[in-house]
C-alpha cells in the first residue's frame, strides 16, 4: 500500500509525553464564499498535507421556508417559489409544480401544450447542462469554453423572454397551460438555436472530451458505485453515470413524453468525467426532443394551432381584456388570483426528470385555498449527502472539481 493511501487513513492526532494532543492535520473551511461552492453552502474539511481526510457538509445559509410559505399561497402563487429551486433550469421547475396541481384537480392538457411544454423543459435541460460542464472545465483550469457556451444559454434566455417575459427565473406557465401562444418570434429564435448550437456543441466536445489535461483531471475523481448511489438516493445523470438507466421522463412519462424518441445516455464507472460525458450526451439528446416536438407542434394546423392552454375556467385565469369587459370573467379572475376556487382533498406526488434528476412534489390538499402540506424532493439536497465520502482520500483540486459535476445548486438544498 503505497504512502499516497495511508496518509489520510492515520490518526489525525497524536499523543505527546506529557500527555497534551498534537493535531496533525488541517482544519479548512470550503465555503461558505468560496468561489468553487457554486451559491451559499459551507464544507469543513480536515486535510493531511493536500489529502482530503475527512468532510462535513453544512447547509442552511440561504433556507426561505420554501414548504412552510407555501402552506400561506394560493396554488396558482406557488410558481415562483419553485423558480428559486434549481435556478439554472427553473422552467422545469415550474412544470413540474404545475403538473402536481393538474394531477390534483383532474384538468387534462392537449397535446399542443404537452409539445410546447417538451421544447421549453429541453432548453432548460440544455441550459442547465452546458453550466454545469463549462464549470467542470472552469474548475480544472478551461475558462475560455465557459464563455463561449454561455452565448446560447443568452439565446435560450431570449426565447423565454418571448414566451413569459422573463430569462432566470421564469415564472412560466400556468395551471392548465400557458399564459401565451409561442410568438413568431420565439420560433424564429428557436430555429436559430437548434441550427446554431450543435455546431457550438461539437467544439465544445473538442475542446474538452479528449484534452489530456481534462482527461487527467477527471478520470478516476470521484467516482460511485452504481450500488452507492441507489442507496443514497441518486437520480438523473449522477445516476446514469454509474450505470443505472433510469430517467423519469422514460419510466414514468408525463407531457407526453412517449410520442419522442430519445436515448438514456449512461455511464460505467461514476466518476467526473462520466458525469461530464453524460450531461454532454444528454444536451444532444435534448435537441433531438426538441427537434420532434417542433415538427409535431408545426402540424397543427388553423384553430389547433392557436391552443395554448386547457379548457379549465375554474383554475386558468381569462383573458385581460375580458376581464376588464365581462362580469362572469371577472369574477373568475377575482376567484382564481384569490384562491376561492374549489380545490379537491387529495394527496399526490408527481415528479419530473429535472436538470439535477428527479424533482418531485408531495402535495396534501385538505381542501383550502392553499396546500396542507407540500415537499419538494429537491436532487441536489440527496447528492450532497455523499459529497464528504466522494472525496474522502482525494486531493484538495480535485474536491473542488468533484462538487463541481456533482452540479449542487444551493438553491434547490436549501428548500
Amino acid at each position: 500500500m503505497t504512502e499516497d493511501v495511508l496518509s489520510y487513513n492515520r490518526e489525525q492526532n497524536i499523543k505527546l509525553p506529557d500527555g497534551s494532543i498534537e493535531k496533525q492535520t488541517t482544519t479548512l473551511n470550503l465555503g461558505p464564499t468560496h468561489p468553487a461552492t457554486h451559491g451559499v453552502f459551507q464544507n469543513i474539511l480536515e486535510i493531511d498535507g493536500e489529502r482530503v481526510v475527512s468532510a462535513e457538509p453544512t447547509v442552511g445559509y440561504i433556507h426561505r421556508a420554501f414548504e412552510k410559505i407555501a402552506e400561506r399561497r394560493p396554488f396558482n402563487q406557488i410558481t415562483t417559489l419553485t423558480d428559486r429551486l434549481n435556478y439554472c433550469s427553473a422552467p422545469i421547475n415550474n412544470m413540474g409544480w404545475i403538473m402536481t396541481c393538474e394531477k390534483l384537480l383532474g384538468v387534462q392538457t392537449p397535446k399542443r401544450v404537452d409539445y410546447l411544454r417538451v421544447i421549453i423543459m429541453e432548453l432548460s435541460r440544455i441550459t442547465d447542462h452546458v453550466i454545469c460542464n463549462s464549470v467542470i472545465g472552469v474548475d480544472s483550469g478551461a475558462l475560455s469554453v465557459f464563455l463561449y457556451v454561455m452565448e446560447y444559454r443568452e439565446l435560450v434566455y431570449e426565447i423565454y423572454e418571448e414566451v413569459c417575459g422573463s430569462r432566470l427565473t421564469t415564472n412560466i406557465g400556468r395551471i392548465g397551460g400557458f399564459e401565451r401562444n409561442f410568438s413568431d418570434t420565439a420560433w424564429q429564435k428557436l430555429e436559430k438555436f437548434l441550427n446554431e448550437f450543435p455546431a457550438a456543441l461539437k467544439e465544445f466536445e473538442n475542446l474538452l472530451q479528449r484534452n489530456r489535461i481534462f482527461v487527467d483531471r477527471t478520470v478516476g475523481a470521484g467516482p460511485i458505485s452504481a450500488e452507492r448511489a441507489l442507496n443514497y438516493g441518486f437520480t438523473g445523470p449522477n445516476l446514469r453515470a454509474s450505470g443505472v438507466d433510469y430517467d423519469v421522463r422514460v419510466h414514468t412519462p408525463y407531457s407526453s413524453y412517449q410520442d419522442f424518441d430519445f436515448n438514456i445516455p449512461i455511464g460505467t464507472t461514476g466518476d467526473v468525467y462520466d458525469r461530464w460525458l453524460v450531461r454532454n450526451q444528454e444536451m444532444w439528446e435534448s435537441l433531438k426532443i426538441i427537434r420532434q416536438a417542433y415538427e409535431k407542434v408545426q402540424q397543427f394546423k388553423g384553430a389547433d394551432a392557436e391552443v395554448y392552454h386547457a379548457h379549465a375556467p375554474e383554475y386558468y385565469l381569462p383573458p385581460k381584456k375580458d376581464v376588464y369587459t365581462k362580469i362572469e370573467e371577472l369574477i373568475w379572475h377575482f376567484k382564481i388570483v384569490m384562491g376561492e376556487t374549489e380545490i379537491p382533498v387529495g394527496e399526490v406526488y408527481h415528479s419530473v426528470e429535472g436538470g439535477n434528476g428527479e424533482l418531485g412534489f408531495y402535495l396534501i390538499s385538505d381542501g383550502g385555498r392553499a396546500p396542507y402540506r407540500l415537499h419538494f424532493r429537491r436532487p441536489c439536497f440527496i447528492y450532497y449527502q455523499a459529497y464528504p465520502e466522494l472525496i474522502k482520500g482525494s486531493m484538495l483540486a480535485d474536491a473542488v472539481v468533484i462538487l463541481s459535476s456533482l452540479n449542487l445548486i444551493a438553491g434547490e438544498m436549501d428548500a
